[in-house]
């Protein structure tokens, strides 16, 4: 499997006690995984702490063992990990290590009885001091588990988290936590019955998210039925041409070293072959694709210039740029094309795209951080450097690691052999601005803004439109009137600072197809068109998250 599909593990799988907490943090802010805090899980755990950090693919659940044993111990696990730990002159006791591995059993039954297929992984933070613990990490990984031990003061210790109600894990996050699941019986056995098998199997696939493209289950099945159609009947007149989603770029993974006992996983878009084309098949984003020209033609212009007149003095022309916007308003995906453009313009010599973070760059010896800078910018070069969440780099803390890395940055980029790459800084408009007002050299470093704003109601609809016809299907007119109703609804009491924009469609849009699975798997129906065909009953509720409530004292006067 892709390393990409399992980041959030390998993210976890590479902290220690030194940067877990400062990681956990982290995910609270990151708007692709959504995670939550619950006091206990029964029966194994119930005096713990559990985080729980789920995406559309894997799921991290950490326990947090404040069993104030705080001892030096020797654990006599094995590969089948042990109920009961047995020490010398010590009364046994039962394994936290085992209540974890029994616990996360229990989430994937659950996960399985719903027709969900996550990774899970766990994290056990303990204080206590397992002198052995390095003879046991290879048994223990291979119970998908890493234990943490010598942490300290662990009943203080609070993470934040990020429980937006859009994110695709919430919907696994409830399965998890959800008691009634158990009593379900397991799933039928697909020899049972091999009529219903591939109905079940479309399901499935959709649940965990495999259909990337059209040649998922239901693209086949779609590209069956049109090929059935040009057998019985005569070739229709073809339809208008509509809006389509950008080309998804081809995806590798690399890895750099952190330090000798730490390495991390990044990624690399590969370019595209027509990046103006796909910037053009982009919704809104009008003043983007007009600032993106310009940029291009200037670049254009000054290597036509050097040809004609070698001599001649030529404009600067700095690459790096900020974006700036709130999730859902398409700046991966623009920086995307970003570099394919710059790259056909012959101002860059590769095109490719390396997607990092602050997780990319912190790690937990002296030097890491310019040992990972100078791998990543290597690996960059010839192409664009995207950093999304680039704000977290401006960490609070005087000594936080990440002004390092920013100012490490700026260091090598006043480099002029270091023309051959483009940086980008992403993030919240807010955010990004505090951080360019705090690090002067950031503002002549990065000249170029780009200000993504909010989709509109109907540039949202039209997303939508382009979305469902990706996978061939159809709204029927009650179907539509429905969606758009309940999507205009939800965006006039949207809150501004947690509003998803295609984001919040893309996730809205999971939930009707899987509504729409289910209901064609019951009842099958004999038009193989019903099959595309979405109706009123599968245009479910809009979830929005409520504005949070500001708390407050008021004065003897009435304010606040």
């Amino acid at each position: 499997m892709n390393c990409n599909l399992n980041r959030l593990i390998n993210d976890f799988r590479n902290q220690t006690y030194l940067t877990i907490w400062k990681h956990m943090n982290a995910m609270a802010v990151n708007y692709a995984v959504y995670s939550n805090r619950i006091k206990g899980f029964a029966p194994y755990l119930y005096n713990c702490d559990i985080y729980i950090y789920a995406d559309s693919r894997n799921m991290v659940v950490v326990c947090v063992d404040c069993s104030n044993h705080k001892q030096k111990q020797c654990y006599n696990e094995t590969q089948n990990i042990d109920m009961m730990i047995y020490e010398p002159g010590c009364e046994p006791r039962e394994s936290t290590v085992w209540k974890l591995k029994q616990t996360m059993e229990i989430m994937k039954s659950r996960l399985h009885k719903s027709q969900a297929s996550l990774k899970v992984y766990g994290i056990l933070l303990t204080e206590d001091a397992i002198n052995n613990a390095y003879e046991l990490e290879d048994d223990w990984e291979k119970n998908n588990i890493k234990v943490i031990s010598n942490c300290s003061h662990l009943n203080l210790r609070r993470a934040g988290v990020n429980t937006d109600d859009d994110l695709a894990g919430k919907v696994y996050f409830d399965i998890v936590t959800d008691e009634s699941i158990d009593a379900k019986p397991e799933p039928k056995d697909e020899s049972e019955d091999e009529e219903f098998n591939e109905f079940e199997q479309m399901l499935y696939d959709f649940v965990n998210d495999k259909l990337e493209d059209n040649d998922g289950v239901f693209g086949l099945m779609a590209r069956d039925c049109a090929a059935e159609d040009t057998e019985e009947s005569p070739a229709e007149e073809p339809e208008p041409q509509e809006p389509q989603e950008p080309e998804t770029p081809t995806t590798k993974s690399e890895t750099i070293d952190q330090n000798l006992g730490l390495s991390v996983d990044i990624e690399v878009l590969e370019p595209i072959d027509n990046p103006r084309e796909e910037l053009d098949k982009m919704i809104g984003c009008d003043d983007i694709k007009r600032r993106m020209d310009e940029l291009v033609a200037l670049t254009t212009y000054n290597k036509t210039m050097q040809e004609l007149f070698p001599n001649s003095k030529q404009h600067e022309v700095s690459l790096h740029s900020v974006f700036l916007g709130r999730p859902g308003t398409g700046k991966t995906t623009v920086c995307k094309i970003f570099g394919s453009l710059l790259h056909q313009a012959g101002a860059l010599s590769k095109g490719h795209v390396v997607l990092c973070d602050r997780g990319t760059f912190i790690g937990t010896l002296w030097g890491d951080e310019e040992r990972s800078v100078r791998q990543v910018l290597e690996k960059a070069k010839g192409g664009v450097l995207m950093i999304d969440e680039a704000y977290l780099l401006n960490g609070k803390n005087e000594n936080d690691p990440g002004k390092l890395v920013l100012q490490l940055l700026m260091n090598i980029l006043a480099d002029e052999s270091q023309r051959d790459i483009a940086v980008v800084l992403c993030g919240y408009k807010d955010q990004m601005e505090k951080l360019l007002e705090m690090n002067p050299g950031l503002q002549s470093r990065f000249p170029n803004k780009f200000e993504f704003q909010d989709f509109s109601v109907n540039e949202l609809l039209e997303i939508t439109q382009s979305r469902v016809k990706h996978y061939k299907y159809q709204f029927t007119d009650q179907a539509w009137d429905k969606y758009r109703a309940m999507l205009n609804q939800a965006y006039q009491v949207r809150d501004p600072q947690t509003w998803g924009n295609a984001r919040f469609v893309a996730n809205q849009l999971d939930r009707i197809y899987i509504q729409h699975a289910t209901r064609c798997v019951k009842q099958k129906p004999e038009d193989k068109q019903e099959w595309r065909q979405l109706t009123a009953d599968d245009i479910v509720p809009i979830e929005v998250a409520k504005k949070k409530q500001k708390i407050g004292f008021k004065n003897k006067f009435g304010g606040s």
